[in-house]
């Protein structure tokens, strides 16, 4: 992919705007959570289905981000990324002005679906900008760290917002900082032009049907039985979406998803390895949290806090460290290190203890998984988007962030499934301790299978010298 003749004061602008959309994208999924409690009393919420909340975002994010890609190639990456700041915008602001819990939903919903335009529009941007530059590294390290970034600012703002103003900020937030960005992206982001071609209509239908109902088995599941009735028909239904998917893909003049995109070398390994760190990353950010609060006792604020050194390690290692050990090991090795460094950070949490401390039992452990995921996360991204044709880098992307989400989403259901079963009901420190150590070595257990098979599958780095100089840049 050639470089964008955007000048470089403005490239660096248009990269702020894509960390910005990254950074906002995850921070309104933790933002919602110490809002929670003051939603459920207002909106008539009950205790089971205030999760919706958090579902209803997820579920619309992860069954739309292939058509969102699609978008992004046919009409061009800054016209779907502004149309995607739009529909978050009002979004947010139906969630804001909720008065009960169907419209709340339904905000949220909304949301999920801008983010879902956002996100491979943004990444295919960055790659018009600085694909083949010896600033791409760099540029993915800034895009890849935005994400812990926003996760942990939107616990903090949840909680300022939610005591000094009210539960409805923590969606309008969001407005004015897609006003800014709008405004920005038309001066500082490249107008990149679509290509002739037609949205896959029932293609588009069958593919976010078949996600949608996938995720919503999946994140139902812990609360109703992986063996209900809704938890069966919905993954069911599910299923044969996505056969039916895949089968008007491969017989479609202009499908939504080419399926030959899956020979480029890389592409799947790369995709798998994404899907497989979202499985293992994201529930031991779920189970952190809980042991933090519920086991040492400390509160959202200081849980927010207790997470920073994490944070702050992954910013670190994605933009100082990251590129330079790629530039000299090449995507494969770091994946496979990232990994390692993962899995045995897991297992280091795993032997957390009901009294313990969060200097010896959380600090420690949390800062070695950290490192790995900021090794793992801009090899494996980049990997995937590089080995894509250029005019498919909107489903490329659209793919990997589908990768994760839906990683995330199977990963986090069966481990909250087996931190449950382990705990057995228990309220008790030591209860909670065990189910939370079951969790995160199955995390780990995740994050090995994920660095065994980015060790059998991505080639190595004799043979993969175009992504790795696409990745490192190619007049470096």
């Amino acid at each position: 992919m050639s470089p964008s003749p955007t000048g470089a004061p403005r490239r660096w602008l248009g990269l702020a705007l894509i960390a910005a959309a990254q950074f906002v994208v995850i921070m309104d999924t933790s933002i919602i959570g110490v809002a929670l409690p003051d939603m459920q009393a207002e909106l008539g919420f009950t205790p089971e289905s205030l999760s919706w909340v958090f579902n209803a975002y997820v579920i619309a994010f992860g069954g739309l981000l292939l058509l969102g890609g699609r978008l992004s190639d046919l009409l061009g990456a800054r016209k779907v990324f502004l149309g995607g700041w739009l529909v978050l915008a009002a979004g947010s602001i139906l969630a804001g002005a909720a008065g009960d819990a169907a419209v709340e939903i339904a905000g949220r919903a909304v949301q999920g679906a801008g983010a879902a335009l956002i996100a491979p529009a943004a990444l295919s941007l960055l790659m018009a900008l600085f694909g083949g530059t010896s600033d791409l590294p760099k540029a993915l390290a800034v895009y890849g760290a935005a994400a812990p970034i926003g996760g942990t600012a939107g616990v903090f703002l949840g909680g300022v917002l939610t005591e000094y103003a009210s539960w409805p900020w923590v969606f309008y937030i969001t407005v004015p900082i897609a006003a800014l960005v709008i405004v920005l992206a038309l001066v500082a982001l490249p107008a990149i032009a679509g290509r002739r071609g037609s949205v896959d209509v029932i293609g588009a239908v069958t593919g976010t049907g078949g996600l949608a109902a996938l995720v919503y088995g999946i994140v139902r599941a812990p609360e109703v039985g992986w063996a209900s009735p809704e938890t069966l028909v919905a993954l069911g239904v599910g299923a044969v979406l996505l056969v039916l998917f895949f089968l008007v893909q491969a017989r479609s003049r202009q499908p939504l998803l080419r399926l030959g995109i899956f020979r480029a070398p890389q592409l799947g390994a790369a995709n798998l390895a994404q899907l497989l760190l979202g499985a293992a990353w994201v529930p031991m950010w779920f189970f952190l949290n809980l042991y933090l609060q519920q086991v040492l006792g400390a509160g959202a604020f200081a849980a927010g806090a207790a997470l920073l050194p994490m944070t702050l390690l992954i910013v670190l290692g994605m933009t100082l460290v990251g590129p330079r050990l790629l530039a000299r090991f090449g995507a494969k090795a770091l994946i496979v290190a990232g990994f390692a460094f993962l899995a045995a950070g897991l297992v280091w949490l795993g032997f957390a203890r009901p009294d313990g401390t969060y200097v010896l039992d959380v600090l420690p452990a949390s800062l070695v998984a950290a490192f790995g995921m900021a090794l793992t996360f801009v090899p494996s991204l980049g990997t995937a988007i590089a080995a894509a044709r250029p005019e498919e880098t909107g489903v490329a992307s659209g793919l990997v962030n589908t990768s994760y989400q839906i990683g995330s989403a199977v990963g986090l259901a069966a481990l909250t499934v087996l931190s449950s079963t382990i705990a057995a009901g228990g309220t008790t420190a030591e209860a909670l301790t065990t189910g939370y150590a079951a969790g995160f070595l199955g995390a780990a257990v995740i994050a090995t299978v994920g660095g065994t098979l980015a060790a059998v599958t991505l080639r190595g780095r004799r043979t993969t010298e175009v992504a790795d100089a696409e990745l490192v840049g190619a007049d470096a």
